[in-house]
């Protein structure tokens, strides 16, 4: 039994080969094709060089006694410009083999990254917090631009050697049977060598994908401007650089060691293996010199011998590091088979439009998998059309967590969310996310113009500038963007040459008519004014009030005095909804909505 599972992962390993293969086809099959023909001249080619040497040199020896000059240098003529010819073809086949080359791996590496971006975008939300899904990202990311290429390029390697190794043998075998045999057994050595330290360093890259990663966390926060200024105040500029250094000196003293390792072995392999060969070497000598071979075939042989030596050294070269690529295709390969959990229903329904009845919460609950602690525990609330409820609650209650169970960026555990009825599981995720607006409380700031910055809130729009102003009207990013020195063309972030950078109110703002822009029955603002001013919070709360129309709106704020004007006030603790009621309600229930606010009330006073 466990030799047919044995059985069934070497053959599964070696079809990991195939679909490489089809990968480099689809990124571009007439750059593929260009990369075949030109390997396979290419291993021709030699041999039909060494022929024509053996010819001139065969004609030269047996006119060299013959008085008339003239006629013998006719008959060699002939061969040597064909001998011209074949330099001519070589060296043009190098040139375009260079251009093909560069070409399709561009074209390949292209293609590999399209693919690692789109499965970036199909995984769920789930994977991003998990600290092995980044460990595959980034092996997947190591492997997929070079790997796939780099097989059809040993697989033609394998061909093309093959191809001149079949002539140099029928030479080698008219001279004696046992060369080919000792050529073999020369080239093993290092082919075992090559092997065994394959599977090493396959192991040692997964082994440190996560230090590697924290390393490159650790150079990325010395870098970047998003912990300039707290590692300057802090002076944590050198302890990071020693944490860096120290993980980067373990990395290298163990990378070291295995590369000691493995170029004694090589040194040891090749050392056989030449002795090997000039062995044969001193046997076609040995032939030449006692009269059985003539000069033109001491050349032949000697030249044959190099190039069967070369390709049996290549053939098997090229055997091994297929089996390394093979290897570490399984890195792509986890990266590629990983799979959403979140799956559009096979017979979706239309979302309702407009909305009837409204989105009901019914006992849900909701677990994240890297946890065992109950992020929410039978929520029920109700949000009804044109109703503006208001969720409250500190830090970690749950907020949050709801709102993404409503965007369905997870499913509940337990319970159900429906529309009108309906399970979310029931609509397609992407028209469901089209019908909410969201701007969660760690918003992207992009650094694009301010009018794509907000354009990016809806793309089915036409960047048209009579909607993107009239959504940074709404949330009061056009006075911000008017003062800019281009208005809405100029570029925000200073990542790229003439970017304004905002203060972060200000992106609040920009964020803001993001969701604004977006012509959706819900609209969802988790902490979207935490960084503005009481006055401009709730100026934006009013104005937006009065904007919504027949929006249902989710409001997420501490500031409790910005969410009295909500029809609705749901307030959370420790993934539980404990109160809900109007403002008023609430204060006369003198609960936890109450202490909050009159303690918030306070340092007003």
């Amino acid at each position: 039994m466990q030799a047919g599972r044995a059985l069934k992962n070497k053959i599964q390993q070696t079809l990991r080969l195939l679909p490489a293969l089809r990968l480099v086809w689809q990124s571009s099959p007439p750059w593929t094709i260009a990369r075949i023909a030109l390997l396979f001249i290419q291993g021709i080619l030699p041999v039909v060089s060494i022929y024509l040497t053996k010819l001139i040199v065969d004609r030269v020896a047996a006119n060299l006694t013959n008085v008339d000059k003239v006629a013998t240098f006719r008959n060699v003529i002939v061969l040597i410009v064909l001998a011209g010819a074949v330099t001519l073809v070589t060296t043009l086949c190098n040139s375009l083999t260079e251009l093909v080359n560069t070409a399709h791996s561009q074209r390949v590496t292209d293609y590999m990254q399209g693919i690692i971006n789109a499965k970036s975008i199909a995984a769920d939300l789930e994977y991003y917090e998990n600290p092995r899904y980044y460990d595959t990202l980034q092996r997947a990311q190591q492997e997929a631009p070079y790997r796939p290429p780099q097989i059809l390029n040993r697989l033609a390697q394998v061909g093309q050697n093959a191809v001149s190794l079949v002539a140099m043998i029928s030479l080698l075998l008219s001279l004696h049977w046992g060369i080919i045999g000792i050529l073999f057994v020369a080239a093993l050595p290092a082919m075992v060598v090559r092997v065994k330290f394959s599977r090493i360093m396959y192991h040692w890259h997964r082994k440190w994908t996560p230090p590697k990663r924290q390393a490159m966390y650790l150079g990325w926060m010395l870098t970047s401007d998003q912990f300039a200024k707290e590692i300057r105040l802090f002076d944590l500029g050198d302890y990071f650089s020693q944490w860096y250094l120290r993980i980067r000196r373990q990395i290298y003293k163990e990378s070291l060691a295995i590369f000691t390792k493995r170029s004694l072995a090589n040194f040891a392999a090749e050392a056989t293996a030449g002795i090997l060969i000039f062995g044969i070497y001193a046997f076609i000598v040995y032939q030449a010199i006692h009269g059985i071979l003539r000069v033109g075939d001491l050349i032949l042989y000697h030249q044959a011998l190099q190039r069967g030596q070369s390709n049996i050294k290549g053939l098997l070269t090229s055997l091994s590091a297929l089996y390394e690529d093979n290897l570490f295709l399984a890195n792509l390969y986890e990266f590629l088979d990983l799979k959403p959990k979140l799956v559009d229903s096979l017979n979706p329904v239309p979302i309702p439009r407009p909305i009837q009845k409204g989105i009901v919460f019914n006992h849900v609950a909701f677990q994240y998998s890297t946890t065992t602690r109950h992020a929410l525990k039978d929520i029920n609330l109700t949000i009804e059309p044109g109703e503006v409820v208001a969720l409250v609650g500190e830090n970690g209650s749950g907020k949050t967590t709801l709102i993404k169970l409503l965007c369905r960026l997870y499913d509940p555990t337990f319970g159900s969310i429906t529309i009108d009825g309906i399970d979310l599981r029931e609509f397609k995720i992407a028209e469901l996310r089209r019908e909410i607006s969201v701007i969660f409380q760690d918003y992207a700031k992009y650094n694009f113009t301010a009018q794509e910055n907000i354009w990016l809130g809806n793309i089915d729009l036409a960047p048209e500038r009579e909607s993107i102003i009239a959504a940074a009207r709404r949330s009061g990013a056009d006075d911000v963007i008017s003062k800019l020195p281009q208005g809405y063309h100029t570029i925000l972030g200073k990542l790229f040459d003439q970017g304004e950078e905002l203060s972060i109110g200000q992106w609040q703002k920009i964020a803001l008519a993001r969701a604004f822009l977006r012509n959706s029955q819900v609209i969802v603002l988790d902490e979207p004014t935490s960084a503005m001013d009481p006055k401009a919070e709730y100026e934006v709360f009013e104005q937006f009030r009065q904007l919504i129309k027949n929006q249902a709106a989710i409001l997420i704020s501490h500031r409790l005095s910005t969410v009295k004007m909500a029809d609705r006030i749901y307030v959370m603790d420790s993934g539980s909804i404990v109160e809900s009621g109007s403002h008023n309600q609430l204060m006369r229930l003198n609960g936890l909505y109450a202490n909050l606010f009159e303690t918030q009330a306070q340092s007003y006073r």
